[in-house]
């Protein structure tokens, strides 16, 4: 599809939006391609991460194109449609958003879907649906009150204006703010440390940390446990441990 661009290098994939005349607005084909290229990052053996971003330094993603929307034959249709952020969540790999410039509504939604975010020092994030009459459907209440708090969430989705990004690294929106020229790379740079890493271990991290969101405590502890006791038990682990003993690099698999 047109508007987005899927690539592969060295274990890392990368997913673009490419249209920063629109500010990346999401069409429902964009959609459609994107939640097609997110289940294709997760199954190809020969990728570890992915990076996500938009085209540009104007804008990550300004949500769904507000022109598109009227094309929906009901409401009902408009709540059943192919959901990104769904996809993004329920990828086993872990996704790094680079956030280029504006992630607004369904944008940022898409952004706090992703396991790690950084920024551009230029970049705004917000919820602004609720000034055209309506509200986030892709989660934004729970990330958004799970990561700045329920304070901050409320100003957020209540008022419906931007934050700057210095304001979104603090709420804890964000982990890093970088110039424009160099907040792909930096993004690059975390994926190509997580890719070196043992595959099943990465994972196993990512499913345990979501799972850390719902659980109880105690029931945390025990499925970490559980977790921690499959990755034990794989190749990799032993290779790392082997590598530990040899003083000498691991070579992981992914078994």
């Amino acid at each position: 599809m047109e508007h987005i661009k899927f690539e592969v290098d060295n274990y890392i994939a990368s997913i673009t939006l490419t249209r920063p005349d629109k500010l990346n607005a999401m069409t429902p084909e964009m959609a459609e391609a994107l939640v097609a290229n997110i289940k294709e990052f997760d199954r190809r053996q020969d990728v570890r991460v992915l990076v996500l971003t938009g085209m540009g330094e104007k804008a990550f993603c300004a949500g769904s194109d507000i022109a598109e929307l009227d094309t929906y034959a009901s409401p009902w249709e408009f709540r059943n449609r192919p959901d990104y952020c769904d996809a993004i969540r329920g990828a086993r790999k872990p996704i790094i958003c680079a956030i280029n410039g504006y992630a607004l509504g369904g944008g940022l939604e898409m952004a706090m879907s992703c396991d790690i975010r950084i920024a551009a020092d230029h970049a705004r994030v917000g919820s602004p649906e609720v000034k055209l009459g309506w509200i986030g459907g892709g989660g934004m209440a729970f990330t958004l009150a799970h990561n700045a708090g329920a304070s901050n969430a409320a100003m957020m989705l209540m008022g419906g204006d931007h934050v700057s990004a210095q304001q979104a690294l603090q709420w804890g929106l964000v982990s890093e703010l970088h110039p424009a020229a160099g907040l792909v790379p930096r993004a690059k740079e975390i994926a190509a440390t997580i890719a070196a890493r043992p595959p099943v271990a990465v994972e196993t991290a990512k499913a345990n940390l979501r799972a850390a969101y719902t659980m109880p405590f105690e029931m945390a502890v025990q499925y970490e446990r559980d977790l921690q006791t499959v990755c034990f038990a794989t190749e990799d682990a032993a290779e790392g441990r082997a590598a530990f003993k040899e003083r000498r690099p691991a070579t992981f698999k992914g078994r």
